[in-house]
């Protein structure tokens, strides 16, 4: 059956009837003649406070190019994004994970309420990329992401740097180890331009994931936010959305349980971060797909770590595109028997067609060989245990340690526990135990790399264990759990815990516990009562009665 490349536009835009709506276009500058073609629309987080997305506006132009030079006709608009290097450690980054929800919203309501044919989203801070393709699962008409693009890593005194460095000097400089000069130099050159934070934290990893979903061309997410070459491939994105457009393909076609398991075994050969989980549980929920944090506990153990990437390893994603890109990892894994290698691409190729084509750069050091990884497992892996019977994350890539046994520390806000680890209250063996940071009751689940910066800037973060119920960071490095499940606002057992309790994490038996009998953990919280809100009006109240369990997602409904 033909598939009709107008097949929204068409109502919208036909007949006498629709002289008003094409009026509206004419008053911009449309001709009759671009109304006769596909709407296309570009949607980008183009925000005047970040590098991540600063350069959208020109990717959007180049994207529209191409789009016009395949026949069709783009709209252009755009998003929002909430900046979590600025928004970090502070009241504001409560905001982040609302915003996820908010990207996917709009995109969605301005592709409906506009009849696009067709999508090509440009993505760039962490929560835009995930927020998009939840769009455009949603929507389910053709469409791809393109990410902007990684920062180049900085420079000073030889050593290359990126935004992690500096949330760790300010912990340095906090403990007296570093001068406010050497900080002030530190905070000047970690990012030179343009581009998403530079290491394999959130974006790289959720850009290098939906390579591997397919969701995105194989190779064009990796491409540096200032790379001339930036620019083709998004002309190119605007070519190929219109072949997806000739020949129907949706996004439900390419985002299959499959497509997913390949996403979830990118991020475990990356050590990549432990958002992914949220976010790919996020966008299998949009999808229609069967997915649960189990899946990421099973590929993780099978999956080797091969790439040696910040905030754990050395190399950064720049590095890491002139190795030979996610292509190589695809390779790696298809040889080794974990890529589901049937599983089509937006490029019209499959996955295994793509990991074929790989292009390794003789001599890198970025993608070990099979032969010789990183760890034989992957770097997430997931606890339960009664103090996480839903599930929790951990992240392991560059961590020894598999066991640690403390005295919980336990604070209701991120700011408590920074502040009592700047003021030296902290003791090598502690658990530092931050809650009411989940999704509802943070509410947004903020990230804590605030305070993980802080502990490894002032020497412990080889001596303690953190474990909250809100998220880290993709530059979070040590022993440290997050996504606790049930929160404690939702009356998790998280929310029993008292100082001094004795916290064992057990990464080899998969166990998050405290050393406390049941009875006690369900008399505690027979005596709960949960805290007044934080809001009580406007977005966060809503999110905050809207919004599910991490181990599902963290989405609204």
């Amino acid at each position: 059956m033909t598939y009709d490349a107008r097949h929204k536009s068409r109502i919208v835009l036909e007949g006498p009837d629709r002289a008003p709506a094409r009026t509206y276009f004419k008053a911009i500058g449309f001709t009759d003649a671009d109304l006769s073609r596909p709407l296309v629309g570009v949607a980008h987080c183009w925000i005047e406070v970040t590098p991540c997305n600063w350069n959208h506006r020109t990717l959007a132009a180049k994207v529209k190019e191409g789009i016009r030079a395949a026949g069709g006709t783009p709209v252009e608009f755009n998003t929002v994004s909430v900046t979590d290097g600025i928004a970090m450690g502070t009241e504001g980054m409560k905001a982040s994970l609302v915003s996820r929800e908010v990207v996917a919203d709009s995109v969605e309501v301005v592709a409906l309420g506009h009849l696009l044919d067709a999508v090509v989203g440009i993505t760039g801070c962490d929560k835009t990329i995930p927020g998009i393709v939840m769009a455009l699962a949603r929507l389910n008409i053709p469409g791809v992401m393109l990410y902007g693009g990684s920062i180049m890593y900085g420079e000073y005194q030889g050593r290359r740097l990126t935004v992690q460095d500096v949330f760790e000097a300010v912990g340095a400089f906090n403990a007296g180890r570093i001068s406010a000069e050497e900080l002030r130099n530190i905070e000047t050159h970690a990012c030179p331009g343009a581009g998403a934070c530079g290491g394999q934290f959130t974006a790289n990893t959720m850009a290098t994931a939906f390579e591997m979903l397919g969701i995105s061309p194989m190779g064009y997410n990796g491409v540096p936010a200032t790379d001339p070459r930036k620019e083709e491939v998004a002309f190119e994105c605007g070519r190929l959305v219109m072949e997806l457009l000739r020949k129907g393909v949706t996004p439900r076609q390419i985002i299959t349980r499959k497509a997913l398991q390949n996403a979830i075994a990118g991020v475990m050969a990356t050590g990549g971060s432990t958002n992914a989980v949220l976010h790919l549980l996020a966008v299998a929920r949009e999808a229609g797909v069967k997915l649960s944090m189990d899946d990421f506990g099973r590929i993780s153990a099978r999956t080797p770590l091969l790439a040696d990437l910040k905030p754990w390893g050395r190399f950064t994603a720049p590095e890491m595109y002139q190795a030979g890109g996610m292509a190589v990892v695809a390779r790696r894994l298809l040889d080794a028997g974990l890529l589901h290698a049937g599983e089509r691409t937006v490029t019209g190729r499959t996955i295994g067609e793509e990991a074929k084509a790989a292009r390794e750069t003789p001599g890198q050091e970025v993608i070990r060989p099979l032969k010789n990884p990183i760890k034989p497992t992957g770097g997430i892996v997931i606890l339960r245990g009664n103090l996480a019977p839903e599930g929790c994350v951990a992240k392991v890539s560059g961590q020894t340690r598999t066991i640690h046994r403390g005295p919980a520390r336990v604070f209701g806000r991120e700011e408590d526990a920074f502040a009592a680890i700047k003021a030296g209250k902290i003791r090598p063996g502690d658990v530092i135990v931050i809650r009411y940071e989940g999704p509802r009751g943070g509410p947004g689940m903020r990230e804590m790399l605030a305070v993980t910066g802080a502990l490894q800037g002032a020497g412990l973060g080889d001596s303690v264990a953190l474990m909250t119920d809100g998220r880290f960071s993709g530059a979070t490095h040590g022993f440290m759990v997050g996504h606790v499940a049930p929160e404690a606002a939702a009356r998790g057992p998280i929310a029993a815990l008292r100082n001094g309790d004795i916290v064992v994490f057990d990464i080899k038996r998969r166990r998050l516990d405290v050393e406390l009998p049941a009875a006690e953990i369900k008399k505690r919280l027979a005596a709960w009562k949960p805290p007044k809100p934080r809001y009580t009006t406007g977005v966060m109240a809503k999110y905050a009665r809207l919004v599910g369990s991490a181990s599902e997602g963290a989405v609204t409904s």
